[in-house]
């Protein structure tokens, strides 16, 4: 049976995350619903990454298994039953064995944050109103590139079975007022971007050095890391696969 990706783009400020879950509603349960609605018949989804309540994705992808590729009209018509904060892009035929989470070459998520009060983005970034050493934050994104185990970064609870992610690219930006954290992994772990921002931010303010930052990433300790930063500023940005794999 064809296997095609389904490339979509939400604002997840109203899911308890990307995946479906129990007893909380999620991108996937709104996708699924939308699809069987429109194909009229159940539709079982499955998906690339886990994001967390309240995290936003610019590119993110499904797989599922279907006779024949969905007529053109398919993606309107979808779109058009969905919430607004929701919408398809694409649907993309692969091969048979491909699937969205492990053929995932590398993902990449941003993190926005703006230190003065604006209610255009109150929703979509974190306002943090206190004085930031930008040499600080940069030096300690140049510093997660030193690494690779993250286990200091990771929430408990998780499924994964190693805490090791090779990081691509680790770098803080600032434009028109506001600033923003970039990270590029070929995977990442629950909660990582979120605790990496957190525990930078402490660095940034002064209340720890770039050396107890390092520290802390040596020491596999959660407990010493800040996952506090909200889930609304964090963003997926782009999900890259091998080439030719996306038809």
């Amino acid at each position: 049976m064809p296997r095609f990706f389904i490339e979509v783009a939400y604002k997840g400020n109203k899911y308890s995350g990307f995946q479906i879950q129990e007893n909380a509603n999620s991108v996937q349960a709104e996708v699924e619903k939308a699809m069987s609605v429109f194909l009229r018949r159940p539709v079982s989804l499955t998906g690339s990454s886990r994001t967390d309540t309240g995290v936003h994705a610019l590119q993110n992808f499904f797989h599922w298994d279907w006779e024949e590729l969905p007529p053109d009209e398919a993606i309107y018509h979808i779109n058009a039953i969905l919430p607004d904060d929701i919408a398809i892009r694409n649907f993309f035929e692969v091969a048979a064995d491909a699937h969205c989470r492990f053929d995932a070459s590398w993902r990449e998520y941003q993190y926005k944050i703006y230190p003065k009060k604006d209610p255009f983005l109150r929703d979509r970034a974190f306002y943090f109103p206190y004085p930031i050493h930008q040499d600080r934050l940069i030096a300690a994104a140049d510093m997660v590139m030193r690494y690779k185990d993250f286990s200091s970064f990771c929430k408990r609870n998780t499924q994964a079975k190693t805490s090791i992610c090779t990081i691509l690219a680790s770098s803080w930006t600032w434009e028109a007022g506001s600033f923003e954290y970039r990270v590029r992994a070929n995977r990442f772990l629950r909660g990582m971007v979120r605790g990496l921002v957190g525990t930078m931010l402490q660095v940034g303010r002064g209340k720890i050095s770039v050396e107890e930052f390092a520290d802390i990433i040596e020491s596999g300790d959660n407990s010493r890391a800040d996952f506090s930063v909200p889930g609304y500023g964090l963003y997926l940005v782009r999900v890259e696969y091998p080439v030719g794999l996306l038809k």
